[in-house]
């Protein structure tokens, strides 16, 4: 009899511990934020348990009290200039290794990590892959007094822009105390040319397209976790390979 296939947060787990079997040991490693990077804190968690030696670099508060939570050493950013690994969690990827990110609203933040790290591996479920980038609104982080222009300016640029707020409406801020405004613009046929024009919009502070920061993709899929790496040297197309999981008969 055949075990069941993987559902989503057994892939997710799958993803994350592919990708914290990267780890070596006296590594500095930095750590994304939302639900699929709370299974690589747990996978580290456990490593860590087990000796291996490493320091984390949080890409958020509640990343950094998780992380702390599972035994994982967590120090700040500030003085350091290079990360060895950054494992974090997307919105939305497409085979290009272009992705989405800030549904948990710790975009800049994980930017600023993924820039300082050698090497930022990517974990997902099979349904964040997309053939086009969009699906998903782009968040931004935005300056509070900026925020009427700022929607402006996306609405300029095709998109439809909407303050994100709690259950009780009240604006969410982000670690930094700024707003985040989601901006939808549909399928993204040039998304650097996107990433370009919000780059340039004073009163942004950062956006979630990251589209060259991904070196690897871990994405958890029900025959398996497939690898798919982007080779900066030669330009072409990411090549997958699957990982597949023994099943029981």
């Amino acid at each position: 009899m055949h075990k069941p296939l993987p559902d989503r947060a057994e892939q997710k787990r799958l993803a994350a511990e592919a990708a914290v079997g990267q780890v070596a040991d006296g590594m500095i490693v930095g750590i994304g934020t939302g639900s699929t990077a709370a299974y690589a804190i747990a996978a580290l968690g456990r490593r860590v348990g087990e000796g291996l030696r490493v320091t984390g670099v949080a890409t958020s508060l509640a990343t950094a009290a998780a992380a702390r939570a599972a035994g994982i050493a967590i120090v700040d950013l500030a003085p350091i200039d290079r990360i060895d690994l950054c494992i974090d969690g997307v919105d939305e990827i497409d085979a290009g290794l272009r992705a989405i990110k800030g549904a948990g609203g710790a975009m800049l933040r994980e930017k600023i990590v993924a820039a300082a790290a050698d090497r930022m591996i990517a974990i997902a479920d099979e349904t964040k892959r997309v053939g086009q980038l969009g699906r998903k609104p782009v968040p931004v982080e935005v300056l509070p007094m900026a925020q009427a222009f700022v929607v402006r300016e996306i609405a300029r640029l095709g998109g439809d822009a909407t303050v994100r707020c709690d259950p009780a409406g009240t604006a969410v801020r982000s670690d930094q105390g700024n707003i985040i405004i989601d901006a939808a613009f549909g399928a993204i046929a040039d998304p650097a040319a996107l990433a370009t024009a919000l780059s340039t919009v004073p009163g942004i502070l950062g956006h979630g397209l990251f589209l060259v920061e991904i070196d690897t993709l871990y994405l958890g899929t029900a025959d398996g976790v497939v690898t798919v790496d982007r080779d900066r040297e030669s330009g072409e197309p990411p090549a997958a390979r699957i990982q597949r999981p023994a099943r029981s008969l």
